[in-house]
């Protein structure tokens, strides 16, 4: 499914947003750029790609997409409700664009608890509505070192995006 290691699916979403006239941003924690780099991989990506921010502290989560410091204290980097804050905070930052993703999680091989798991990852999906950012998230665990599950959580985030978008 890999074609110069990068998904075979981030053309697929790249049509997608030309299709509806869409820019995409992202935020990534523990996929570090991954992203954002199967998205650049992909020719002529300049017409619906925006932006990337790799926020691996909770500092830069809190300074680059105004993540809420309660939310962190709370529930975590690695959560669903940080996920959804990174996103909506992409779209905030990211004026242009309509659509975002981000991934938070446990990439290993330590790091792990026996509630937030090594392979542990949290997605958090945001597009502008006329009601305002719509967020959701969605928690995998997944399977591997730490390389395929960055690759995973890579090609889930894809698929999913690809899914929501083709809903609308």
């Amino acid at each position: 499914m890999m074609v110069n290691d990068s998904p075979a699916q981030a053309p697929q979403l790249g049509q997608l947003l030309i299709d509806r006239g869409w820019m995409f941003a992202c935020a990534e924690s523990c996929t570090g750029g991954l992203l954002a780099a199967a998205m650049t991989d992909t020719p002529g990506s300049s017409q619906w790609f925006d932006r990337g921010f790799v926020t691996y502290s909770n500092a830069a989560k809190v300074e680059q997409l105004r993540v809420n410091v309660d939310t962190l204290e709370r529930f975590g980097a690695v959560s669903e409700e940080t996920a959804m804050e990174m996103a909506a905070g992409v779209l905030s930052a990211a004026q242009l664009s309509q659509f975002a993703i981000s991934t938070t999680g446990i990439a290993g091989p330590d790091g792990g608890t026996p509630g937030k798991p090594v392979g542990m990852v949290c997605f958090g999906f945001a597009q502008r509505a006329s009601q305002g950012v719509v967020t959701r998230a969605m928690t995998k665990i997944f399977e591997g070192d730490r390389t395929q599950i960055r690759h995973a959580s890579v090609a889930f985030a894809l698929n999913t995006a690809i899914a929501l978008i083709g809903q609308h």
